[in-house]
């Protein structure tokens, strides 16, 4: 029998669905032997202890809603902070009481301590052991409220649960011990329960949101990782609230198998960055948001922003009301939030901000602002290898949201006049999106103090009543001031060959007055929009606007 019993633990013979690649159940339904005596080896032993006042949610062992799991959730952790007990000094039996004699067998342990020693040794120690059960093992929990038994059969439990296959096959005395003694708090009976019908069965039969966390995190105590996955597909099926959202952006630090909880995380992630993509819309609501949720958003490409100036504004106002001490907002910017700016898309005046902001460490503002001049100054082509290398992974600096106002690059000179010159470019795509009537507009940009920018339309041409593409020059509106220059208009059309000038002259600008072209290319849209076309080089429209002070 003793032969038997190794060879039905041996690694290679048993069958966890935890580790097949579809996560599924070949190990069949086993619901009908949960609780049999007939299909039965052990006798599991569930004391469940009375709970200190301060760990339940007004007095009540379950949670109504998401808002009280975390309320209780917040209550333990402060408590185990304050109660913080060495493991080893405690009596073996607020530990696991594992090693009860099998008095049906006759079985008597002659040296107690001895078999305590090598039973803690094939448990995990310290922080580990403390994570494995926050209903508090360690705790003098003296009051046991009422005692369950369940028929238990070890190979079941060993096949979807590590801790239990460690548990029955250590070769040891206890391992052969028929009765197996478990201690847990009241408000945890009823997801243990759930957990051990799980692993009989794969499935479960309570559907709440506050119940199905209960359950994951015992099935994380107990190694039971398809639990944990089944939980949280369960979850994300559910309707989310920024609250649950927040509450699962925590999982993965308070779980010790954080890849099974991580698809539900990613999914939370998704619903934040969706429901506050506009946040300006939602300013008031976001501000208040913790760093979690605030990561989630800013880490999304489809922010509602006007550019990344917008972003690093917003960042920068958050951090100061989050974090009011210079020394902590510094580090939270310097190892969290910074990462999600990204800087390469930002105006060259807000980079020269960044470089004197007194809240980033100027070492690493230093480092974010040349890298993004380098990608400024890098061709286009250059640019998406950069940005498709960085699509993959977490820091996604190279990726361009959606801006409101497309990013340029400009090119500046004070002698032998004051000039500049601004690169734009437009994805087929979004020339494609103005049609019939659209418009978009550049980031501004600057020439001898004034500010500027470009739009291109979609317009319908007044001599020919076809649909064209056109582009204009606008200055921001301040005041009635009186500003001349000469400007030109240039577009690519072979990578290999220099900008062709489409059109050239001279304008006075007054507040909020613009100038430009309704027809560029002296061609229909479909024409401009075809596959043939000349403009679009590999996909991309490069159009560059020259401007000079006139004196």
């Amino acid at each position: 029998m003793r032969d038997a019993k190794l060879d039905l633990f041996d690694p290679r013979t048993v069958m966890d669905s935890d580790y097949l690649p579809d996560g599924g159940s070949r190990d069949g339904d086993f619901g009908f032997a949960f609780n049999d005596s007939n299909f039965s080896d052990r006798v599991l032993r569930i004391e469940i202890m009375a709970e200190s006042p301060e760990t339940r949610s007004d007095g009540c062992e379950s949670c109504q809603s998401l808002a009280d799991w975390a309320s209780r959730k917040r209550r333990r952790e402060d408590i185990k902070k304050e109660n913080a007990v060495d493991i080893s000094a405690c009596p073996e039996e607020q530990i696991l009481n594992c090693n009860q004699p099998d008095n049906d067998d006759g079985v008597v342990f002659k040296n107690q301590e001895e078999e305590f020693v090598a039973m803690i040794e094939e448990l995990p120690s310290g922080e580990e052991a403390a994570d494995i059960n926050d209903s508090n093992w360690s705790m003098d929990c003296s009051t046991v409220l009422r005692v369950k038994t369940l028929h238990i059969s070890s190979p079941i439990l060993a096949a979807k649960s590590p801790f239990f296959y460690k548990l029955f096959s250590n070769g040891m005395r206890e391992s052969e011990q028929r009765h197996v003694t478990l201690r847990i708090n009241a408000s945890e009976e009823a997801a243990l329960m759930e957990l051990l019908n799980f692993m009989y069965s794969n499935t479960l039969t309570t559907t709440s949101a506050p119940a199905l966390l209960d359950v994951l995190m015992a099935a994380d105590k107990f190694e039971v990782a398809s639990c944990m996955r089944y939980c949280s597909r369960l979850l994300r099926n559910l309707p989310m609230t920024p609250e649950s959202a927040l509450l699962y952006l925590e999982l993965p630090s308070s779980v010790l198998i954080g890849d099974a909880v991580q698809p539900l995380t990613d999914t939370a992630k998704q619903f934040l960055a969706a429901r506050y993509k506009d946040i300006t819309k939602f300013q008031d609501e976001v501000m208040s948001l913790p760093l979690a949720g605030i990561e989630a958003i800013l880490s999304s490409d489809d922010l509602q922003v006007a550019s990344e100036d917008a972003v690093y504004d917003f960042v920068l106002k958050w951090a100061r009301t989050q974090y009011p001490k210079l020394e902590e907002r510094r580090e939270i910017l310097g190892s969290r939030l910074g990462r999600f700016i990204r800087f390469p898309y930002m105006t060259c005046r807000k980079l020269k901000k960044a470089l004197t902001c007194n809240d980033f460490d100027h070492e690493l503002a230093s480092k974010a602002v040349l890298e993004a001049l380098f990608f400024k100054a890098e061709a286009p082509h250059r640019q998406r290898i950069l940005a498709a290398e960085e699509s993959a992974i977490t820091n996604r600096r190279f990726v361009e949201r959606a801006y409101k106002y497309r990013p340029i690059k400009v090119v500046e000179f004070e002698l032998p006049r004051q000039q500049c010159v601004v690169y734009l470019d437009l994805k087929r795509e979004e020339c494609a999106n103005l049609f019939p009537s659209g418009r978009v507009y550049s980031q501004a940009f600057h020439l001898g103090g004034q500010g500027f920018f470009l739009s291109a339309h979609c317009n319908m041409d007044q001599q020919s009543s076809f649909h064209c593409f056109g582009l204009f020059l606008g200055m921001q509106e301040k005041g009635t001031v009186s500003f001349a220059v000469d400007y030109e208009f240039s577009a690519r059309s072979k990578p290999t060959e220099d900008y062709i000038s489409k059109y050239k002259g001279n304008y006075t600008f007054t507040g909020g007055k613009a100038v430009g072209y309704r027809n560029l290319f002296g061609i229909p849209w479909t024409s401009f929009m075809a596959e043939d076309s000349l403009y679009f080089v590999n996909g991309i429209l490069h159009l560059r606007a020259e401007l000079t002070i006139r004196h």
